[in-house]
């Protein structure tokens, strides 16, 4: 999945008919999936003419990926702004599953958007998977985790953590059982990875 940000040098008007196709689109997106949403409800949501849709995107699909990346920053920006003073790329890494998970606490209507627009790339040169990237061959250097890992590390985790954030959307746990849920997915992600059981206990008991 590319990235699709606003382009460069683009006029006020334009940007402003961008914004409201990208907040009509997330409106929808909130309700059923892009297949299932027409061109015409988009633009008369948004209140433009058609024309102005394929001035910005060339395609449905396009639109929801451009949708589901500004979520997918925001997400990213919480992660490195949690991780901002840890150095242990194992602490690192639980804490990028933990951070996902209270987003979906607190934005599940913006998870249930990136979550359905499949815009959660795996791609291991994906600009957005470079901090876990980093984590997971520093863990693999000091000997933390599998070899393994150095080559399908990243695919396991985002996977993980995709997998958890759709559990939490889909069955709306109380405080208590979703920190459980958290937990156990620390413990059995990392363990996977190849880390002690010992050190992943405690990371989820964080």
């Amino acid at each position: 999945m590319a990235s699709h940000p606003e382009p460069l040098n683009i006029s006020p008007r334009a940007a402003r008919t961008r914004a409201a196709l990208i907040a009509a689109g997330f409106e929808l997106l909130v309700e059923r999936p892009i297949d299932a949403i027409a061109i015409d409800e988009v633009v008369a949501r948004a209140g433009v003419a058609k024309g102005s849709f394929f001035n910005h995107f060339p395609d449905k699909q396009v639109f929801a990926e451009a949708i589901a990346s500004e979520v997918r920053v925001e997400l990213e920006a919480l992660v490195t702004r949690a991780n901002a003073d840890v150095t242990d790329p194992i602490m690192r890494i639980a804490g990028g599953m933990r951070v996902a998970a209270d987003f979906v606490r607190n934005n599940p209507k913006r998870t249930a958007v990136l979550l359905r627009s499949s815009a959660s790339s795996t791609a291991r040169d994906h600009p957005l998977n470079q901090g876990l990237v980093h984590d997971i061959r520093a863990a693999v250097d000091a000997g933390l985790v599998r070899p393994e890992a150095e080559g399908s590390g990243v695919l396991y985790w985002l996977g993980l953590c995709q997998i958890l954030m759709a559990n939490l959307v889909e069955r709306r746990l109380e405080r208590a059982d979703a920190d459980r849920r958290i937990s156990d997915m620390i413990i059995l992600g990392l363990t996977g990875l190849g880390v002690k059981s010992s050190a992943a206990l405690k990371l989820a008991g964080r």
